[in-house]
């Protein structure tokens, strides 16, 4: 059933009615192979942020997408800056969706992974602390991790050399992106959601490791000051087919862009068994 805002598909095939929760979840889906999707809110003017945090962008048609996007996939890909700044908290689902994911055989909630190069992180974060599922934490190889931190996370160590430069996505190093994807893929996280923030999301962009962009945008004007919704070294342009638009009676839209599934599988990706 449909809840608080009404959503309907206006393109490419409008269809008349509020969508309910199946429905939109056959909308985003899973892919049949190996995918990364990424998940942002910007204003109508390209503002990543709302005095400084994307909170402020989001209303509750963006949360309810967000919610079930995060119920789709195996795992949900953060930097660490932006863990640390948007305050996130244990990765939880609602026991519907819980139900979901058990009736599919998936895992019962998604696993948290973190990208950091600086290990900059507190252990005693709800994230890490009240974790379902022990987290992953994405590094490089000379990275110090925090007392603590290998209690309540798993250390991947993927890259030495600046194969991915990532150093900004999270203080000093560097963390090979198609390495640590290919390692979360060899675990069976084949379906990931990053969250961001800008320059995790320009780093896998200039990677070419980005299948899918799901894009809300909020009908209101930020003005100058904030960032967009990707940074970092300046990379060549990636087409991303648009595959649907749906709105909100609120006036948010919500856009999916996504490669085409008959496409070379993207660096990053487990070798077929």
């Amino acid at each position: 059933m449909s809840v608080g805002t009404p959503i309907e598909r206006i393109w490419p095939a409008p269809v008349t009615g509020a969508l309910t929760d199946p429905e939109l979840t056959a909308l985003y889906g899973r892919s049949a192979r190996p995918h990364l999707r990424v998940n942002f809110v910007s204003s109508a003017d390209g503002a990543v942020t709302l005095d400084g945090y994307s909170a402020g962008l989001s209303g509750q048609p963006d949360k309810r997408v967000f919610g079930l996007l995060r119920m789709l996939c195996d795992a949900l890909v953060v930097a660490a800056g932006t863990l640390r700044h948007e305050g996130y908290r244990a990765v939880r689902l609602s026991p519907e969706r819980r139900a979901w994911r058990r009736e599919r055989g998936l895992a019962e909630f998604p696993t948290l992974v973190v990208v950091s190069g600086s290990l900059d992180l507190d252990p005693a974060q709800a994230a890490f602390a009240d974790a379902p599922v022990r987290p992953i934490v994405l590094t490089h190889a000379d990275a110090v991790p925090p007392p603590g931190l290998t209690d309540v996370a798993d250390l991947v160590r993927c890259g030495t050399a600046p194969v991915t430069s990532t150093d900004r996505v999270d203080g000093s190093g560097r963390v090979d992106l198609a390495v640590g994807l290919a390692e979360l893929r060899r675990r069976g996280l084949d379906q990931l959601l990053c969250e961001g923030g800008p320059h995790l999301f320009g780093a896998l962009t200039a990677a070419d490791l980005v299948d899918e962009l799901c894009l809300t945008v909020a009908p209101l004007l930020a003005g100058a000051g904030p960032g967009r919704i990707t940074a970092g070294d300046a990379s060549p342009p990636r087409h991303l087919p648009l595959r649907h638009v749906l709105a909100a009676a609120d006036g948010v839209l919500m856009l999916r862009y996504a490669r085409d599934p008959a496409d070379p599988t993207p660096a990053g990706s487990a070798p077929a068994a």
